[in-house]
């Protein structure tokens, strides 16, 4: 069992409890309030940025051409490709994509993205791929299940949303990025291995979390005045 099999194999219970998760069965059942929709987009935009700079930090620490190359590819596609399904979202809230933009990190969104800061700064290639693994990896599956389940129809409030993640857009990365993981992990040492599967299994639990923060329109705890764009 390669050392991605073995994760993948821990961290069932998180992704079976995001199969599960009312948000994700909100898109199945093409049902989610407006405002659950505008604050996920509003994050996740977010969010995204961020990736897109620590793929900018794990080409740096590359050593071959064929690794770079996957991450310029991955910033191209984050950039440009992942605006399809939030324009999906916007839609059905009936909001245009440009509004969302540049709104303040919730608490959830927060603490993910400086996990992830934390690993693209301090961690190793390897430890950089664990913590950004989960996210393709969730996502592909969680788009695999959905069209199984639901073979949305054009007329499904998510079809571009459910086809754009269920029909292989997030397999290659998912495939490419295990392959540097289990590859790194051959002469990776065992306190290294382990910081990977903590940067892993943390991160498939913030992709949980995330799913919580949407659905709940989480905030932060004090208001303090209407959120501006930042």
């Amino acid at each position: 069992m390669s050392f991605t099999e073995k994760l993948r194999e821990e961290a069932t219970p998180i992704f079976e409890a995001i199969f599960k998760h009312p948000f994700v069965r909100g898109i199945a059942e093409g049902k989610l309030d407006k405002e659950q929709l505008v604050h996920y987009v509003k994050q996740d935009f977010e969010y995204l940025n961020t990736f897109v700079r620590i793929y900018g930090i794990a080409l740096s620490k590359c050593d071959t051409r064929e690794e770079m190359t996957l991450f310029q590819e991955q910033i191209s596609f984050v950039l440009h490709s992942e605006i399809h399904p939030h324009n999906n979202l916007c839609r059905a809230a009936g909001v245009s994509y440009e509004e969302l933009q540049g709104y303040p990190l919730a608490p959830t969104a927060h603490h993910y993205t400086r996990h992830m800061l934390e690993a693209a700064h301090s961690g190793t290639l390897g430890e950089i791929v664990a913590a950004l693994l989960p996210c393709p990896w969730t996502y592909l599956e969680i788009g695999q299940r959905l069209m199984e389940e639901v073979n949305p129809k054009q007329d499904h409030p998510f079809y571009d949303w459910i086809t754009f993640y269920g029909e292989k857009s997030m397999e290659p990365v998912t495939d490419q990025l295990r392959k540097i993981l289990d590859d790194w992990a051959e002469t990776a040492p065992e306190r290294e291995l382990k910081r990977m599967k903590d940067y892993f299994i943390r991160s498939c639990q913030l992709e949980y979390g995330f799913w919580e923060m949407a659905y709940q329109v989480e905030e932060w705890p004090v208001p303090l005045k209407e959120s501006e764009r930042v």
